[in-house]
């Protein structure tokens, strides 16, 4: 199967953000923490004595032997290339963040070869959805039109009234701008559900997406010491989801610096915005096992994150036309024209797949080297709705179709020297598209940092790269060829960790 295929399963009435999209989006976290872990390429299952750990595999809180406080803030720099019909964009965005604060607490005991362990409060950051893509060219193949024109074909413009399914829908606002029309008013002997468009001539076609938000992660997790041989854990995480999407796309049809004419209309406006937000649950068991002092073997389980989101939606659609006499008899003069849809508020639950991760770690007076593998399966998030009449069972047929179940990697190493610390790591997301798309959209990521290590303080700084590479559509055709954008993006993100210890 080819991306066109893919981008069938991806397709809907809503071109803010399909679902499809938005479940592999929401359930593709990073490993969150510090800078220390981060400076590691977020490798960290097998590792302890972090507060990052109490997101990741909670039996590493087993192996403080202090309590400590920790606050990292962070800025983030967002590259995105887009190439579209050879045309290329490129965009560039800043914001300031904050990946993480802890509280951890030390309870030490000697009972039976217990000796003790850790509570640890934790604000993780697992995504973010920072970034502004634009793209632009002439489509001599192409308009959205076209795209109206599917999907409004096979019912009558009963569809297009308030109680209409696609009333509130850019193929409603295109059918109330006189972009699209039955085929009926050519001919009464046409068919009534069927369209046309008065619009004839290629397009330049522009836009511009804005999104914004991210995936937070509070995590309540204890971690037991048995002997320093043995360290269990568990954790409880609550989740925080906040996604936006300001989108505007753009058809001139009449513009001499492209050398684009039409006799009838100039151009058209469609604004999206897409609002979503909402809550998670999930928990995380871990243990961790030193058969040996220089080397370490960890295991962690994370369960399904339930969420239950919030999405509101609306569109506005404007028009430009040369004074059409649109009917043909003077009644209906076309000029600049506008329609909106209402604010569409839908609520729904969203479970993304568990995780299975496994780690091992090398240590000595010089330094650590780790790596971990994490199993995870991208088909199985699901969505789900608590009102009657409402289904999401294509939108997770599409889902099982389009992802599969990848394992992730990262490794990474920190040299140790008096009160110093230099750290390099490396990892990567597995592409989550099923092979026969034969299309690649893995995460690659390049770390690096540094340390100080004081009795009572410590500072580590990270600066994090990570390369990722996907595949849009601007709309959606049911006749090849769909216009495809290749997206590029960069993300560095500079960050430090101060901690106090006590």
């Amino acid at each position: 199967m080819c991306l066109a295929g893919l981008l069938c399963l991806i397709a809907s009435m809503s071109y803010a953000q399909s679902y499809v999209e938005s479940a592999l989006l929401f359930s593709r976290t990073r490993p969150g923490g510090s800078a220390r872990i981060q400076g590691m390429g977020g490798s960290q299952i097998a590792l302890g004595g972090d507060y990052s750990v109490g997101l990741s595999n909670p039996a590493g809180l087993g192996m403080y032997n202090r309590s400590e406080v920790t606050f990292t803030p962070g800025y983030s720099t967002y590259n995105t290339e887009a190439d579209y019909l050879g045309n290329i964009s490129k965009t560039t965005s800043t914001k300031f963040v904050i990946p993480g604060v802890s509280l951890v607490l030390h309870m030490p005991m000697d009972k039976k070869g217990f000796v003790g362990g850790s509570f640890a409060i934790g604000l993780s950051r697992t995504n973010d959805f920072n970034r502004i893509t634009q793209f632009n060219g002439v489509n001599t193949k192409s308009s959205i039109i076209d795209s109206f024109i599917d999907i409004a074909n096979g019912g009558t413009t009963d569809q297009f009234q308030p109680d209409g399914a696609l009333y509130n829908a850019p193929t409603g606002l295109a059918y109330h701008n006189f972009l699209i029309g039955p085929a009926s008013l050519l001919d009464p002997n046409f068919p009534d559900d069927e369209y046309f468009t008065d619009v004839k001539t290629v397009p330049y076609q522009r836009e511009r997406t804005e999104t914004e938000g991210a995936t937070n992660q509070w995590s309540f997790s204890y971690g037991a010491n048995f002997k320093d041989k043995l360290f269990i854990g568990a954790g409880i995480g609550v989740t925080t989801l906040k996604y936006k999407s300001s989108k505007t796309y753009f058809e001139d049809f009449d513009d001499s610096a492209n050398d684009l004419t039409n006799d009838i209309f100039n151009e058209l406006n469609l604004d999206e915005t897409l609002n979503l937000r909402g809550n998670g649950i999930n928990a995380t068991l871990g243990a961790i096992f030193r058969p040996v002092d220089f080397l370490q073997v960890g295991v962690s389980f994370t369960t399904p994150t339930y969420y239950e989101l919030t999405e509101d939606y609306d569109a506005e659609m404007s028009t430009s036309w040369k004074n059409f006499d649109y009917f043909g008899n003077g009644s209906e003069i076309l000029n600049d024209l506008s329609a909106a849809t209402d604010i569409i508020t839908s609520d729904y639950n969203l479970t993304t797949p568990m995780k299975f991760s496994a780690g091992v770690a090398f240590l000595s007076e010089y330094g650590i080297i780790t790596g971990d593998v994490e199993l995870t399966n991208p088909a199985k998030a699901k969505y789900s709705s608590n009102t009657p009449g409402i289904s999401f069972d294509q939108e997770n047929s599409n889902i099982k179709e389009a992802y599969q179940s990848v394992v992730n990697y990262r490794v990474g190493g920190e040299f140790r020297y008096k009160i110093l610390r230099v750290r390099a790591g490396y990892g990567v997301q597995a592409s989550a598209l099923k092979d026969y798309f034969d299309l690649d959209n893995s995460i690659q990521t390049i770390t690096g940092g540094l340390g100080v290590r004081l009795k009572k303080f410590y500072a580590d700084f990270a600066l994090v790269y990570s390369n990722a590479k996907d595949y849009y559509t601007p709309y959606f055709l049911a006749e090849p060829p769909i216009p495809i954008v290749t997206l590029d993006s960069k993300t560095t993100t500079g960050m430090i960790t101060f901690g106090l210890t006590f």
